[in-house]
């Protein structure tokens, strides 16, 4: 991959057909550095190992007494500052790292660089331990004495937030070897994981294909093609079965063990910290998606089966686009200008920001071999910006995801001045953007299709979003909860993962899908179970967070903007609750998750009068 923008034409394959998609961009890394063995990149590495040790042999050991100073307020606020840069200078190093290597993870050249330039930030970082464990030493009193007055009141979000992982602190050597020892530990085992889905090749009719073109065919519209290529991935992810087992045992073990010692009391816990979100509130949401499972993805299923003259679809039909309806590939010009428009419509200033991404070369488009499969927008840091990392290949569902990712992207870009600190979102509210994207694009298309075949496609496949976000991603958090809490109780099997998983996805998709023999082993090529264990579930509460937001929107409009621009430009600086409030909505209402859940409802039953109607 080149670290220059560099556009390539690809075809997307169709059938038989093949279709130009045009020119597909790739990143432009070099706003970051100009490459692996610059020298720019070699000074800041060494640079940040410096200052790392400058900054431990300043302040260690010395936080409370600054903090008990009659000027506390003005030294803490240098040290924080100074602790900041430091911050956004191992992010932006370790982001580039990152971004080289997701372009190709089987190139060793690449892979040794990630592998390295880790290694060596993680030994730099751990003489920076001190500051927040220290920090969360100093007497209640004494620190917010300090932080009422300016110029550290600017920092009270991040200190109130460091403040709330006090209970679940360590010692600090033993902070310490937990740090240092997941190089060869949890992140040692996520890069064998990475490695090993982007080297598997699937036979398709003769084909060898990599994960993402064979997850694709899933939406071919041939049926036999659909089924050869589940037959594919069902049979590649069984020889591979032992090594899956063994990466999903030895971090479920991981994190046992970093739960127990924290005093996490939940499987769920320390996730929920993270996201700082109540366990009653994630709870609620799941109990309320799981009793709307029967008038969600049951009823749909059901639905969708009588479009194809069956009792029951075959788990590989599950998003297949509909019978009888014209399946057209959509350029990248095409998807471009869809999803800009649909956000100038709502936000002029949101579609300046979104085209950023297109015309500074920070999107990477294309399918290439050994390039990480799904999407992503990755923040990088508040000093950079951020990129974009597609697989485009000119599906309806692909110009959604574009549409997904760029909101993460011009919610970062908002966010980002809030600095490295307080840029970062939890994830209760990172999904809010990208989804919102999502349903700007949607409902913009929507409004321009006058023909009523394509309206009910496109509202089928809304609803398949919406199941696949918010049905799909509850079922995988109950998955979690299960393959967590069995692993306490010893290791599990391959046969009892694939159990597991065969429990989770009967119930949540209902009598009228047939889970047919190699489905059980669709578990291994999930990543959240590996990169974040139990992070599913935020896609659900962005997405009946969306619909409730966008049903305000709809209603009444006035000043609604200037609140959701607020939201995206308070980062991490405001918990989700306050951020909320403006919209008047309060996800611990056990009532609010029906708000969500009723809007896709209503799109089942628009599609049923459709379906009588015919």
């Amino acid at each position: 991959m080149s670290q220059k923008a560099s556009p390539v034409n690809q075809s997307s394959s169709t059938g038989a057909a093949q279709v130009d998609l045009g020119s597909l961009p790739e990143w432009n890394l070099s706003h970051l550095y100009p490459g692996m063995d610059s020298a720019v990149f070699k000074s800041d590495l060494a640079r940040a190992e410096e200052e790392c040790k400058a900054f431990a042999e300043a302040y260690r050991g010395k936080l409370d007494g600054i903090a008990r100073a009659e000027n506390a307020p003005q030294i803490l606020t240098e040290v924080i500052k100074r602790y900041e840069a430091l911050e956004d200078l191992l992010g932006r190093i370790m982001s580039y790292a990152g971004l080289i290597y997701s372009g190709d993870t089987t190139d060793p050249v690449r892979a040794k660089f990630y592998g390295d330039t880790q290694e060596r930030l993680t030994t730099a970082s751990t003489e920076l331990l001190f500051f927040g464990l220290e920090l969360n030493r100093i007497e209640d009193e004494v620190l917010d004495k300090a932080v009422a007055q300016a110029p550290l009141s600017h920092y009270k979000p991040w200190i109130e937030d460091l403040r709330k992982d006090k209970p679940y602190q360590l010692e600090d050597k033993i902070e310490q070897l937990f740090h240092e020892k997941s190089v060869t530990g949890r992140s040692a085992w996520n890069r064998l994981f990475d490695e090993t889905i982007a080297s598997l090749r699937f036979t398709v009719r003769g084909e060898e294909l990599p994960i993402e073109p064979t997850l694709n065919k899933l939406q071919d519209p041939d049926e036999s093609v659909r089924k050869d290529a589940s037959d594919a991935l069902a049979k590649t992810f069984k020889a591979n079965l032992r090594t899956f087992t063994l990466v999903t045992n030895t971090l479920a073990k991981d994190k046992e063990i970093s739960d127990r010692w924290r005093g996490f009391r939940d499987v769920a816990d320390s996730r929920h910290l993270a996201n700082r979100v109540e366990r009653e509130v994630v709870d609620a949401l799941v109990a309320a998606v799981r009793e709307a499972y029967p008038r969600l993805s049951h009823r749909y299923y059901a639905l969708k089966a009588k479009w194809f003259n069956k009792d029951k679809l075959d788990h590989w039909d599950r998003n297949a686009p509909l019978p009888k309806v014209e399946q057209r590939s959509i350029p990248w010009n095409e998807a471009r200008e869809t999803v800009l428009s649909a956000y100038s419509a709502f936000s002029p200033r949101m579609a300046d920001i979104a085209r950023r991404f297109f015309d500074e070369g920070w999107i990477d488009a294309p399918t290439r071999p050994g390039k990480a499969p799904g999407a992503f927008a990755h923040p990088t840091v508040p000093s950079a910006h951020p990129y974009v990392l597609l697989n485009y290949q000119g599906k309806p569902r692909d110009v959604m995801t574009l549409a997904h990712e760029l909101g993460h992207g011009v919610h970062q870009v908002l966010a980002a001045p809030n600095g490295a600190l307080m840029a970062p979102t939890p994830l209760t509210l990172a999904e809010t953007a990208s989804v919102f994207g999502e349903m700007l694009t949607f409902r913009r298309l929507l409004d321009q299709t006058k023909d009523p075949v394509q309206r009910k496609a496109m509202l089928a496949a809304k609803v398949e979003d919406m199941i696949n976000t918010v049905v799909r991603q509850i079922a995988f958090y109950s998955f979690e909860r299960k393959v967590h809490l069995e692993r306490r109780n010893g290791e599990l099997t391959a046969d009892k993962l694939c159990e597991l998983w065969m429990s989770v996805q009967d119930e949540s998709l209902g009598p009228a899908i047939r889970l047919g023999p190699g489905y059980e082993t669709f578990w291994t090529y999930i990543p959240h179970f590996i990169h974040s264990p139990f992070y599913v579930y935020a896609y659900a509460f962005g997405d009946c967070l969306v619909n409730s937001l966008y049903g305000i929107y709809e209603r009444s409009n006035e000043g609604f903007v200037d609140r959701y621009f607020a939201l995206l430009s308070a980062g991490g600086s405001k918990p989700y609750s306050e951020l909320l409030a403006p919209f008047g909505l309060d996800a611990r209402d056990p009532s609010f998750w029906q708000i969500g859940l009723s809007m896709i409802e209503r799109l089942i039953g628009e599609l049923e009068a459709m379906e009588k109607a015919a």
